[in-house]
């Protein structure tokens, strides 16, 4: 890669922090030496850092991490600062100014604020800045959080047409099985738009001190290839990752981008969006909407679950409990339990003759 870039790197708490929770200098040091050279290199830089309750962890000296929502955000809103005050001295003793942004599953939502975000963030990368985004854990209702900083990596990425998106963590990359305790387990160091592999499930994080994981970073991959973004998968311990992974180089495992790449809207039903439901189809609907690209019909309904309201975002899944797309449903729950499994041409004319327009509808499988 040779032509000047927008990247959009993410690290992890595990990466950045000891086994006490204690933020590891030398990796923040480090990444900020790597995202420097980056930037010599004509590229733009967004850095997207978890670590801010571990790091109130440390700061208030408690022997391990809490595990209730309100102690949980005091501690981000203890440690966010002190996270900060580490990227500040060693980006600004190499001439570079971070922007610490926080953001919450709103700032995505809602289309004002969500373009309003995206402007706020050009703008700090056109003043030469280093913008450092977070989840604003410390306000975050625990009910309208994401949870972890992949999904966002992911949709910043979106947001700002970035090329490429660098999610570090503790392992090299997506291995053929888990190499904790599969010693044949092999690297996998491509993988296409269209390999099901996409799509897979992956364990949760194996370290106590981060809330992601193998699964998010597949997820997170998958958001970026929809958007037409490369992604990478690498270890943040490994010496010049970033460089590398801007040159793409073999550095970890690499998702290309897809050419089915989504619209915004698009992008926030499937990905970005608050799940309030799921609706179980039978094969012949699964048939339609993964293969013919057709809207979702009460006839291929076989079960409901949750009480969500019309325009309310729902997974739909076959009769094996797998997802195969996320939609906008056009009426709610308790009418959907009706007319579940009813032909067109049986329901009452006041009743939407779709449960999913395939408009508002994002094939994952």
């Amino acid at each position: 890669m040779t032509a000047a870039v927008r990247i959009v790197v993410k690290i992890g708490t595990s990466s950045l922090t000891d086994e006490l929770g204690v933020i590891d200098e030398q990796v923040i040091e480090s990444l900020c030496e790597q995202i420097v050279r980056t930037r010599d290199l004509g590229h733009e830089v967004v850095l997207v850092s978890s670590g801010a309750v571990s790091a109130g962890v440390a700061a208030l000296g408690l022997p391990a991490r809490p595990t209730d929502t309100p102690t949980l955000q005091a501690l981000s809103a203890a440690g966010q600062s002190r996270l900060m005050e580490v990227y500040n001295r060693h980006l600004g003793a190499r001439g570079v100014v971070a922007a610490q942004v926080l953001l919450v599953p709103h700032d995505f939502i809602d289309r004002r604020q969500y373009l309003h975000a995206r402007h706020t963030l050009v703008r700090l990368l056109e003043l030469g800045c280093v913008p450092i985004i977070n989840e604003n854990d410390a306000i975050a209702n625990d009910e309208i959080r994401y949870g972890d900083n992949d999904r966002i990596a992911a949709l910043v990425a979106h947001s700002l047409s970035a090329d490429l998106l660098v999610l570090l963590t503790d392992t090299a990359g997506l291995y053929t099985s888990d190499p904790r305790t599969d010693p044949d387990a092999r690297l996998i160091s491509r993988v296409s738009a269209d390999d099901p592999l996409l799509a897979v499930s992956a364990g949760r994080s194996g370290s106590n001190r981060g809330s992601g994981g193998m699964a998010s970073k597949l997820a997170a991959a998958r958001t970026a290839s929809f958007s037409g973004v490369r992604a990478v998968i690498a270890a943040a311990s490994r010496a010049d990752v970033l460089v590398e992974a801007s040159k793409d180089l073999d550095v970890g495992t690499t998702f290309m981008p897809n050419d089915r790449k989504l619209s915004a809207r698009k992008l926030w039903i499937g990905f970005a969006s608050l799940v309030e439901g799921a609706i179980t189809v039978d094969d012949g609907a699964v048939r339609a909407l993964t293969e013919w690209g057709r809207s979702l019909l009460p006839a291929g309904v076989v079960d409901v679950r949750g009480a969500f309201v019309e325009e309310s975002i729902v997974e739909v899944r076959d009769v094996h409990g797998e997802v195969i797309a996320r939609g906008m449903v056009l009426c709610d729950a308790d009418t959907l339990r009706t007319i579940k499994g009813k032909r067109t041409g049986d329901l009452p004319a006041e009743i939407a003759h779709e449960v999913v327009h395939r408009d508002d509808l994002v094939v994952l499988a």
